[in-house]
């Protein structure tokens, strides 16, 4: 796959990790997905950088959050990261974090969108996001899945330009998808039903691997654990996992 690097606005451009063990999380994913980690030094806050074969994939940051559970994060891109954060408030979002310039990387804010998920905003400059995508130990998939789906869509019309396009609309499985350019980019899934009660929406990350099973075993001797079984859907060999200190995330492997 060609290295990406751009995305149209609104798109996902970037994921991090905020975990309450750097060390062991920096040990977990070198030895999953074979990330490499760079710090970026104490300019930077010493926040790392994973990259894979020297491309850009995931950032990760402390946790010094106390009772705040360890989590991905994801990003998505704007050309002028005020401008949308002021848009998501105006959309019934609120701003946990204004627009602040990371040097000459970019520009970044941290809103929650109308569900209550919490979504980053990213405005590259040096910084163009992750550079791999749908390849084994990269970004396959984002999606959101939110608890107040009527609510979560026009949100991300109206804060981050989203042209929507309907996948399914029944009570079993509703579902809509950002466009552009006859490309999809991320979706919204109604989780209502299975959301757990009180749980906030949240944003999932799937990340490619070329065996799904072998790499739930993988994870579980790594210290970390299985959510969600693996299953087979249209889509591929989905599961639901965590990390050795919490952080969830999704794997997918695409269908033969």
């Amino acid at each position: 796959m060609p290295i990406r690097d751009s995305v149209p606005v609104g798109a996902p451009i970037w994921v991090d990790l905020s975990t309450s063990d750097p060390q062991r999380a920096k040990d977990f994913y070198a030895q999953l997905f074979g990330w490499t980690a760079v710090d970026s030094g104490p300019e930077f806050g010493n926040y790392v950088n994973f990259s894979k074969n020297d491309v850009p994939i995931a950032g990760m940051m402390a946790n010094q959050q106390q009772g705040v559970p360890d989590s991905w994060t994801t990003y998505l891109a704007s050309s002028n990261a005020k401008a949308t954060a002021d848009a998501a408030l105006t959309a019934g979002g609120r701003v946990l974090m204004e627009a602040d310039a990371v040097g000459d990387l970019g520009t970044m804010a941290v809103v929650t969108d109308t569900s209550g998920a919490v979504v980053g905003v990213w405005e590259p400059g040096e910084h163009k996001g992750f550079g791999l995508e749908a390849e084994e130990g990269a970004p396959a998939w984002l999606e959101l899945h939110s608890n107040n789906y009527a609510a979560a869509v026009p949100f991300y019309q109206r804060a981050f330009g989203w042209e929507t396009r309907v996948m399914s609309d029944s009570d079993e499985f509703r579902y809509s998808v950002f466009e552009k350019d006859d490309k999809q980019y991320a979706g919204i899934m109604d989780a209502a039903t299975f959301l757990p009660t009180g749980s906030p929406s949240n944003w999932q990350i799937y990340f490619q691997v070329a065996d799904v099973d072998a790499t739930l075993a993988k994870i579980q001797e790594l210290g970390g654990s299985v959510l969600q079984p693996a299953e087979d859907s249209p889509f591929g060999r989905l599961a639901g996992v965590a990390d050795p200190t919490g952080a969830g995330f999704r794997l997918i492997t695409p269908p033969a």
